[in-house]
């Protein structure tokens, strides 16, 4: 590897060695944690249920094990898709700027593993008393956090020194110490709120292909020297306030359960009913990656699960049967956009997390919007992708076998979305029983126990990556709100009229803007508190504006720069994501036209 510093040599050797043990340890304490989890939340429903009682603590439990959930497997994120970089810029320069802007990337993860760690620490000296449900110190929760960091700083210096780069291992290290120093002693008078700097100094470090989680810690360090109110224990203990929500754990059981699906053999059984139902149709093929797509959406309640899983099942079989590799990759990333939008959704329990409105409502508006965007995919597939792959047409009993060999799947769905709906058990409970049900139908098809863990490790990680954005993100809401933007928001409706179809217009630009250059997950839990008000003041439905602020998010997942679906699907065909992009266009617009349709439909039926 050439670095410009010489050989990788006897360091390298040691430091990957070091890593590689790093790793399996974290990932290892992750995937038990996530097991705990599972079973202290099973615990607390068959008490409830078989013996009229409750386990005490459980709760409370449940959201510490989350929270140490988080802490050991976020710093095995700072790589790959998860990391959520924005690295298409970057990659663009030549070898000196490149190099110096993964300086400047390593700065800013160095800076936010330092706030965990100093910012834990001296909340940990502020915090006393103990736990009233679960008898221990208070001060514990925010240990984890510390842990989390020091094991951050620890794996970013070994990747480096692994890679033979001492230099970098040294220089971003240095960088971000030194920031953090400064921002305690400086003070900047400026007239623009420290929001504003906040956002300003989080899309630099964007810029500078850092993660995204990363970038917000660390902007709300910077922040401090422009007047914010937040010190670093503040931010750290934000961050930890924002993980502290029994509903989040929805999220982990969720992934969980896709993943399991997957291992368990039910996935493949929905993609031959699927078949069974649409592959004689014009591009039948690409049409059942489509329908297996929104059965999938039913079980997993994870675009990226999906995106992965298609990846690697369908993009080879739709090349095989004449499809460009490029365009292959395009449906199955299209499709998966639906899986965060039909239920169970991760995107709507964020959304519920953040504006407090009903997750069952979110999730039977999200059935409707599912099914426009399915409509509006299955009409671009049929007018883009040719004939493609038509297979014969099977008779009623081979369609009647094959769903009857997915009714399995299909118990899944029914135990998350009526479980939910009818108020029988909470989401997370919901979700807890769907991966429970799920592990039950591995555990029936043989998967060994090795192979089970392995499937908790990856879930683990993938949870831990979207669990420290979450945390990340509620300092900036903090600053958001105490800045007042929804303020300044509504005035700017005012001014144009104040009309619903001007909180609609100007929500749908917002939404379409910053979800270039934000995250699913972080634009729901930083712009949803922002919007909400307006369109409630101009009399559109809230659950609705919910459901149409997901959907815009979703199509994000197919925009460049960031695009994670498209990047999850380039990862794991070697397609070049650059194509992929000029290729997904057809089934963006029509995503845009279900988007429009969806919003047309609110200034209709408004309550």
């Amino acid at each position: 590897m050439e670095t410009g510093v010489g050989s990788a040599g006897a360091p390298a050797r040691v430091a990957a060695a070091v890593l590689r043990v790093l790793d399996r340890l974290l990932g290892s304490l992750a995937g038990l944690v996530l097991a705990t989890m599972l079973v202290v939340v099973l615990a607390g429903v068959v008490l409830r249920y078989g013996f009229k009682t409750g386990l005490m603590g459980a709760e409370d439990l449940g959201i510490w094990l989350h929270i140490a959930l988080i802490a050991l497997g976020a710093p095995l994120a700072l790589n790959g898709p998860l990391a959520m970089r924005l690295d298409i810029l970057v990659s663009r320069l030549p070898p000196l700027p490149q190099r110096l802007a993964g300086i400047g990337a390593d700065g800013v993860s160095v800076l936010a593993g330092l706030v965990l760690v100093f910012g834990a620490g001296a909340v940990m000296e502020m915090v006393g008393g103990t736990s009233p449900t679960l008898g221990v110190p208070e001060a514990l929760r925010f240990g984890l956090p510390l842990l989390g960091g020091a094991a951050l700083l620890a794996r970013l210096v070994l990747c480096r020194i692994a890679e033979g780069d001492i230099a970098r291992a040294l220089a971003g290290p240095v960088l971000g110490v030194t920031v953090y120093l400064l921002v305690g002693h400086l003070v900047i008078e400026t007239s623009w709120p420290p929001s504003v700097w906040m956002a300003l100094v989080a899309g630099l470090g964007l810029v500078l292909s850092a993660p995204l989680a990363h970038a917000f810690l660390a902007a709300a360090a910077v922040a401090i020297a422009f007047g914010s109110s937040l010190p670093a224990p503040a931010i750290l203990s934000t961050t930890v306030a924002g993980l502290s929500k029994f509903l989040l754990l929805a999220v982990p059981f969720f992934l969980l359960t896709g993943a399991l699906l997957t291992a368990s053999g039910a996935a493949d059984r929905l993609v031959r009913f699927a078949a069974s139902l649409v592959g004689h149709r014009r591009a039948g093929l690409a049409q059942t990656v489509l329908l297996t797509g929104v059965l999938f959406s039913g079980a997993s309640g994870s675009s990226v699960a999906n995106a992965a899983f298609g990846a690697a099942t369908f993009q080879p079989e739709l090349v095989r049967h004449g499809y460009p590799p490029a365009q292959a990759g395009a449906i199955v990333a299209a499709t998966s956009v639906l899986d965060n939008v039909i239920p169970p959704s991760i995107a709507f329990l964020l959304l519920a997390a953040a504006t407090n409105l009903s997750i069952g409502a979110l999730l039977t508006g999200g059935f409707v919007a599912g099914g426009l965007m399915a409509l509006c995919l299955a009409v671009a597939i049929a007018l883009t992708a040719g004939d493609h792959g038509r297979m014969p047409r099977v008779g009623r009993d081979v369609q009647l076998r094959a769903a009857l060999s997915a009714v399995p799947a299909f118990g899944l769905g029914l135990i998350v979305v009526f479980g939910i709906r009818i108020g029988v058990v909470t989401t997370t409970e919901a979700a807890a029983l769907a991966a429970a049900y799920t592990l039950l139908l591995a555990l029936m098809a043989r998967r060994g126990v090795p192979g089970l863990f392995g499937v908790f490790r990856q879930a683990a990680v993938e949870v831990s990556a979207i669990g420290l954005l979450i945390g990340t993100a509620a300092p900036f809401a903090f600053l958001l709100a105490v800045d007042d933007i929804a303020g300044v928001m509504q005035s700017v409706v005012t001014l144009l009229g104040g009309s619903a179809l001007a909180v609609l217009l100007l929500s749908n630009l917002v939404l379409l803007a910053l979800g270039l250059i934000l995250d699913i997950g972080a634009a729901i839990l930083l712009i949803g508190p922002v919007l909400l008000p307006a369109a409630v003041a101009a009399g559109i439905d809230p659950v609705h504006f919910g459901v149409i602020l997901v959907v815009n998010l979703m199509i994000h997942g197919l925009t460049p720069p960031l695009g994670l679906l498209v990047y999850v699907v380039s990862g794991v065909t070697g397609v070049p994501a650059s194509a992929l992009f000029r290729a997904v266009l057809p089934y963006l617009g029509a995503l845009l036209v279900a988007l429009f349709i969806l919003s047309a439909l609110a200034l209709v039926f408004r309550p």
